[in-house]
């Protein structure tokens, strides 16, 4: 995706708030109306003291003190129902994100996730997404409530005298604009890089606990913890340079707070020397402006923190954004398989020629095996039948007709595909195979084991079917995973097989019988066995052997 600016990403994240418009601008009036309410009691108190040093006037004070009273708990009303709306605002807009996030993740799957750190997208999806909670609570509606209240105060101080008004006017923009302005430009991409490396750390920390067993076999803990450490020290003195700055930041804040307050007082004070004001507008304004400064300090402090908001939002909206390999095909006419072939097919990957001008025939009903070194372009081959790529030339065809041109839901019911690695998830062996067919039955799902050779083991465990396989299948063996993943091929139960590698972590026995069963169930099925190992193709009709991408 072409890098969008930082504030093309901000109008972008806005524009999520459209469906909770509603919500927003409540948050507003409520925050708007918290805010003044706060604001006004310490304004109140000082205009009981201007008429209590007015002698000639007759003023009684019970009035002054209910309406504090009922200011100060409206005033923490208000601040909940504020909270309250702004917390259910960022959190279902977490939820939309993350639905987005996940739909993007499905329609670039398997092709554009491929060789990305995996650690990293965990990054992505948790906490990234997790930071725009503070965006959407605690960003959006304080700089439409700042605008509101102090536009609101600058009108109440400026009825006393144009010059006070306009010095409140010059107090608010430029602790609540142009200090943050100035404090993103000093924060520079640091927010950026913050982000990039804590996905970074994500992703080796992921790859040191899948990888704890070859550490601990080559004594490699010492140069990881070393790795580690410095990995962490240098994202802890990203960090620390950002708090440095926030505490810059919010010294900075307090200083033109100060500078303004001491220039209203002396402005009143000319004022009221020189007649232009009574003493209520020497002191009324004086305290409105010390105690107006609350919505735009929360403002002050968003130089600092937008620039990790707007970097995981960067982040979140790339995902969303990048376009797919392959967009899902739908509204064509449904077909049934009848053979399937690859013509002229040439593909690149990387800029690296994988295949070239290779053409391959499956024949209905046969079985196609197919063998070569690694990297000559088998596992890619299947790929493209499967439409995970799209080639660069040349045509793939099942049933005659160009996948391309084929419903993707149609072409998936028609195909059973099984990678050189079985994707085990956390649950049991049971649910495990199930995935391949979400309604099949228990006796469906005790058949598919049977052929895969993989029945018996499973009912030496003390649970069974029900038996958990662990995060990742960490409890199987990688031939127990791998026949998990053959038990899924025979579930799905499509006429067009396309199996990897699938018996290449089996002893001679297993695969013997799960080549037996492949061929006793091939019957009304094509079948494409990709294998390295000549002795797993012996089972087919038709033997092509591939060489730098393509058949020799």
């Amino acid at each position: 995706m072409k890098k969008q600016s930082k504030v093309k990403i901000l109008f972008r994240m806005i524009k999520l708030v459209k469906p909770l418009t509603g919500f927003m601008l409540l948050s507003v009036l409520l925050g708007t109306l918290g805010f003044l309410c706060a604001q006004f009691i310490p304004t109140l108190g000082a205009v009981a003291v201007v008429r209590g040093l007015d002698a000639a006037g007759s003023y009684s004070f019970t009035a002054l003190f209910v309406v504090l009273i009922v200011i100060a708990l409206l005033r923490a009303f208000l601040k909940f129902g504020e909270q309250r709306t702004n917390h259910y605002i960022a959190f279902t807009l977490l939820a939309i994100i993350r639905d987005k996030v996940f739909k993007a993740l499905r329609r670039l799957c398997p092709a554009k996730l491929e060789g990305r750190d995996k650690g990293d997208l965990i990054s992505l999806i948790t906490s990234d997404v997790e930071l725009l909670e503070v965006f959407y609570a605690h960003t959006i509606s304080p700089v439409a409530i700042a605008f509101c209240v102090e536009l609101i105060m600058v009108i109440f101080i400026g009825s006393y005298h144009w010059s006070l008004g306009l010095l409140a006017f010059c107090a608010f923009v430029s602790v609540g604009v142009i200090l943050p302005l100035i404090i993103s430009k000093r924060s520079g991409t640091l927010g950026d890089e913050l982000r990039a490396d804590n996905g970074k750390l994500s992703a080796y920390m992921l790859e040191n606990i899948r990888g704890l067993d070859e550490t601990v076999q080559y004594d490699g803990g010492k140069e990881r913890l070393t790795i580690l450490t410095d990995k962490t020290n240098e994202l802890t003195a990203k960090q620390g340079k950002l708090n440095r700055l926030t505490g810059t930041n919010a010294a900075l804040a307090n200083t033109f707070i100060l500078f303004f307050d001491i220039a209203m007082l002396a402005l009143c004070t000319v004022l009221y020397a020189n007649g232009v004001i009574g003493f209520d507008g020497f002191l009324i304004p004086l305290v409105a402006l010390m105690s107006s400064f609350g919505p735009v300090t929360a403002l002050a402090g968003l130089g600092t923190t937008l620039q990790a908001t707007v970097a995981s939002g960067a982040r979140v909206l790339a995902v969303i954004d990048e376009e797919p390999e392959t967009e899902d095909v739908t509204g064509k006419e449904n077909i049934g398989f009848s053979g399937a072939a690859a013509r002229n097919v040439t593909f690149s990957y990387g800029g690296e020629a994988v295949l070239n001008d290779l053409s391959i025939d499956f024949q209905e009903n046969k079985i196609v095996g197919i063998v070569g070194k690694s990297g000559c372009g088998k596992s890619t081959l299947l790929k493209l039948l499967m439409r995970f790529w799209k080639t660069n030339d040349g045509k793939i065809l099942i049933s005659g007709r160009d996948v391309d041109d084929i419903n993707t839901v149609n072409l998936r019911d028609m195909e059973s595909y099984m990678t050189q690695e079985t994707q085990l998830f956390k649950g049991t062996i049971a649910g495990n195979i199930r995935i391949a067919r979400l309604d099949a039955t228990q006796e469906e799902i005790e058949e598919a084991c049977k052929k895969a050779s993989l029945h018996d083991f499973i009912m030496t465990l003390p649970k069974g079917y029900e038996t958990e396989v662990g995060e990742l299948g960490e409890t199987l063996s990688g031939g127990e995973r791998q026949r998990i993943g053959l038990a899924r091929a025979f579930l799905h139960g499509a006429p067009f097989m396309l199996l990897d590698e699938p018996t290449s972590n089996l002893d001679s026995l297993n695969e013997a019988v799960i080549l037996r069963s492949l061929k006793e169930e091939s019957a009304g099925k094509t079948v494409v066995l990709v294998s390295h190992r000549k002795s797993t193709v012996r089972i087919a009709d038709e033997v092509v052997e591939m060489e730098n991408g393509r058949t020799s």
